[in-house]
């Protein structure tokens, strides 16, 4: 009876690491699929001349981050515990 204890045991961790396996490789895929903006020498002659560079993506909505951050910082805290 013992025997069969360890070996479900056993196959019970083998499946968990085979999931974590499976779930670190899909997770590694998907972070190389997702579009990592490049900089290449265009770019770096745009840096140089204008001091800045610019990207397609969308801008940032200010008043959302400061809202944001007012709930944030307005959130009531739990004092730590005196021993």
């Amino acid at each position: 009876m013992l025997t069969l204890f360890w070996i479900v045991l056993w196959l019970a961790l083998l499946a968990l690491m085979v999931a974590a396996a499976v779930r670190l490789h899909a997770r590694r895929k998907e972070l190389a699929a997702s579009p990592v903006p490049r900089i290449d020498d265009a770019a770096i002659m745009v840096i140089l001349e204008k001091g800045e560079l610019t990207v397609d993506d969308e801008p940032l909505d200010l008043r959302e981050i400061d809202e944001r951050e007012e709930r944030f910082w307005s959130e009531s805290w739990d004092e730590p515990e005196e021993w």
